[in-house]
């Protein structure tokens, strides 16, 4: 297995981060990478730096206006009397009818889903590094790699084609597979985070050539809370092609490995030739925001699980925060992926 980790990302440092209307600190600190590169090595792996990636894989998931807002933002922001450090929508409109605003605090309202992603004046270089992450690894694995690990920071799953939300820029397994659709093969999404992928069900709905399905709580009392319900299917020729599996708040392991076999037996009926897996390990039950209960050796258990699927996988990181199991969930993950020995981990 190769693995790749952009070093530049950790300068992507956001601060702020609203919670039940309270300021509290944002959880996507730098620090996270560090306990992720940990765990890489628990398995015997070393990150290789990306390569920078085409910008025209950046236009495949999102639009040129976006594009534009994301890397200028910061900037612009900044020449604003009395502006915070960084930028944080304070109107966000419905967007039904609305016109699209030229000032920078309206395209702030316009792009900006939540107060999950403030944006800081390294925010777009990361979140391009962390495409060039989930791209390499990608390459890696339609060149041949039957499987490859993407150290993606910011992570992607919640950033639409127009929008950035819960600590998401750029939708990194969204570049991914439309890269690998590109290159002729049929790739399946199946994202495993607590949250659903709703960036990633949105740029993908109405295509039919990349499968979407994600396993994740309920977004009925959970984040992303609007999108994951069980009857979004895909839209006309994505019809058929989305499939959510939303499970309780609290769910332990035993539930979710069994989600995770629908899931994969949906991929199986699809005939993808290629699985790009959104890892989320913020499904563990010490994870600061919360959502399931499952354990670490459910996790090693759900790694050998995806490896049933005997597909070449692209495994792109998404959530998971500070808690001292990190580390030891993705060794855990990647040990159970790899058919070995799972090393040793915290409960």
């Amino acid at each position: 297995m190769r693995a790749f980790y952009a070093a530049e990302t950790a300068r992507h440092d956001p601060h702020h981060f609203t919670l039940r209307g309270r300021v509290v600190a944002n959880e996507d600190r730098p620090e996270r990478a560090d306990r992720l590169l940990d765990g890489l090595a628990r398995v015997g792996l070393r990150a290789e730096a990306p390569p920078a990636a085409p910008r025209t894989a950046l236009g495949e998931v999102h639009s040129p206006r976006y594009l534009a807002f994301l890397e200028g933002a910061a900037g612009e922001w900044a020449q604003l009397e009395g502006a915070s450090a960084e930028v944080i929508a304070n109107a966000q409109p419905r967007l039904a009818r609305a016109t699209y605003p030229s000032g920078i605090v309206g395209r702030a309202g316009w792009h900006l889903a939540d107060m999950a992603s403030p944006i800081g004046p390294h925010t777009y270089a990361a979140a391009v590094r962390a495409v060039d992450t989930a791209l390499a690894a990608a390459d890696a694995v339609a060149d041949g790699a039957a499987r490859a690990y993407a150290l993606c920071r910011p992570p992607g799953h919640h950033a639409g084609r127009e929008t950035a939300g819960g600590h998401c820029f750029l939708n990194n397994a969204a570049a991914a597979a439309a890269t690998l659709a590109r290159r002729g093969a049929r790739p399946a999404i199946l994202d495993i985070d607590v949250h659903h992928g709703n960036g990633t069900q949105s740029i993908f709905y109405a295509r039919g050539d990349v499968l979407t399905v994600s396993v994740h709580a309920d977004p009925a009392r959970f984040y992303p809370w609007f999108w994951g319900h069980a009857h979004e299917g895909g839209v006309g020729e994505g019809e058929g092609a989305n499939l959510n599996l939303p499970l309780p708040l609290g769910t332990d392991d035993a539930a979710w490995l069994e989600a995770i076999a629908v899931a994969l037996d949906r991929v199986a009926a699809f005939g993808a030739d290629t699985l790009v897996l959104s890892l989320g390990l913020d499904v563990h039950a010490s994870d600061p925001l919360g959502g399931m209960s499952v354990t670490t050796e459910g996790i090693a258990r759900a790694g050998e699980r995806v490896a049933t699927a005997r597909l070449p996988t692209v495994v792109v990181q998404e959530g998971g925060y500070l808690s001292d199991a990190l580390g030891d969930n993705l060794a855990a993950f990647l040990g159970g992926l790899a058919g070995g020995p799972i090393p040793s981990a915290t409960p």
